[in-house]
């Protein structure tokens, strides 16, 4: 047979594999160590690895068993997947209104570059904050409150006018479309 980590494994991943098959040989299983195989046409496979050792029936180690699961269609999904949500995340960063997001409990986890621009506030003032506490002006927190929870509940609004307080203690009224993160 041949030497399935100098001929099957890549360079970048010789060391880790070695070391994978290695300690399963001296008693020390693997699972679930992913690392790229290259076929014959030179096509990548991901790869799940999990290494168990080989024993007779007196126990002795007489080799490694590894079992290994193409994950190439997973990896490509989650790639594309986190390409997608930092393309969102880019489009919610740089929107030409202030957008921002609320947790279950009302605490903010999602605050744009317009609210900062408008509101003086930077992400880092705001985020883990209660919104309505700490940012509406006390004659609107009811309504605005109101408004939040049913769009966690998922009744949504529309063009609902309130006032934000800015970092300055100014009042900018902003308009509200209050939508469920699904």
């Amino acid at each position: 047979g041949q030497n399935l980590v100098e001929v099957y494994i890549t360079e970048e991943f010789r060391a880790s594999v070695k070391k994978v098959m290695d300690n399963a040989l001296m008693g020390q299983e693997a699972a679930n160590f992913e690392f790229p195989l290259f076929t014959k046409d030179k096509r990548r496979v991901d790869v799940l690895l999990n290494a168990t050792t080989r024993r007779d029936v007196n126990k002795g180690v007489i080799g490694v068993i590894g079992v290994g699961q193409d994950i190439t269609e997973r990896k490509q999904a989650e790639q594309e997947k986190t390409r997608v949500a930092q393309e969102l995340q880019t489009f919610i960063d740089t929107a030409n209104a202030p957008i921002f997001g609320i947790d279950a409990n009302g605490k903010v986890n999602e605050w744009n570059n317009k609210a900062v621009n408008i509101t003086g506030f930077s992400r880092n003032d705001v985020m883990g904050q209660s919104l309505v506490q700490e940012f509406i002006t006390e004659e609107y927190r009811v309504s605005v409150k109101e408004v939040l929870d049913d769009a966690l509940r998922g009744i949504e609004a529309a063009n609902f006018e309130f006032p934000l307080y800015t970092k300055d203690k100014r009042r900018v009224d902003v308009l509200l479309n209050a939508t469920t993160r699904r």
